[in-house]
């Protein structure tokens, strides 16, 4: 994992803003997006990693999570990049499972941006072949 990605899960985890579990599974699953060939950084993927540890911090500790506004529109979005939700929503369960932690709809639909995001700065996405409207 790239020097500044590790470096942003150790000042998590060294200042006490997320428990050594929850900055381990982070860790783990985004060591597990490299290995299915997405380009995992700091620059891809820093405000994935950062939101992931506070969701699932926020969840452990049973604090509320208030839907945003706007979850029409994200639906919208997320409707074009079925992907990204699929795996948004295996994170969440695998931290509902090893964690105990129960992400809520709209923090799996952010995580699912989130994944969008890193998906479209993946080689394996720059792969797919283009449609051509010839």
């Amino acid at each position: 994992m790239e020097e500044k990605l590790t470096l942003r899960i150790q000042l998590f985890r060294e200042s006490g803003q997320v428990r050594a579990e929850v900055a381990d599974f982070v860790r783990a699953e985004l060591e597990a997006l490299a290995g299915d060939g997405r380009t995992v950084t700091e620059e891809t993927a820093g405000m994935l990693t950062s939101h992931l540890m506070m969701a699932l911090h926020r969840a452990q500790n049973g604090e509320p999570i208030e839907a945003p506004d706007g979850q029409e529109a994200i639906a919208a979005e997320l409707a074009e990049v079925p992907t990204a939700v699929d795996t948004a929503q295996q994170i969440a369960d695998r931290a509902e499972q090893r964690l105990g932690a129960s992400l809520p709809p709209s923090e799996v639909a952010y995580l699912a941006l989130h994944m969008a995001v890193l998906d479209r700065r993946s080689p394996m996405a720059q792969a797919a072949p283009e449609q051509t409207n010839d």
